[in-house]
């Protein structure tokens, strides 16, 4: 069992004990979707700690989406709860990279892909490809696609 795996299982079994409904859950249904993948295809693999941490990525999304449909939808307590779940499994993850760090980052990506003749709006397949490895994990795609078009387009 990987790392990242057992010391879900583990933080379940604590949260069942200290009988922590809602952290309990949202673990549960982490190692759900994690055990899910594992079996996804034509044979069963064990996860490694980063495709583990793409599941609890994608889980943590889930959540914020959740949250905002809840929100829009005039359901403020099932928004909270799926907002909490959330920051329960943004404890799993690494820290999230700040607006500054993410605009240097990609400043830097932007001037490589200039430098290799790629201009204007065009070359942000370019760009997305250098500053994809660097954030991996740290930055929501969405997010970095957004700054990427910004920086682009001279802003």
């Amino acid at each position: 069992m990987t790392t990242l795996k057992s010391k879900l299982q583990e933080d379940l079994n604590a949260a069942i004990k200290e009988r922590d409904e809602l952290r309990s859950s949202t673990l549960r249904l982490t190692l759900a979707a994690i055990t899910k993948e594992e079996v996804a295809g034509k044979t069963k693999r064990e996860l490694s700690d980063d495709e583990v941490q793409k599941v609890i990525t994608r889980e943590a999304k889930k959540r914020r989406e959740a949250a905002d449909a809840f929100a829009q939808g005039g359901r403020p307590e099932s928004a909270e709860r799926e907002k909490a779940e959330g920051v329960v499994l943004a404890a799993y993850l690494p820290q999230q990279l700040s607006d500054e760090e993410l605009q240097q980052i990609v400043g830097q990506a932007v001037q490589e892909a200039k430098a290799a003749g790629a201009e204007g709006p065009r070359a942000m397949g370019q760009v997305m490809k250098i500053v994809n490895p660097k954030v991996a994990g740290q930055a929501e795609g969405g997010r970095v696609a957004a700054v990427v078009k910004q920086l682009l387009a001279g802003g």
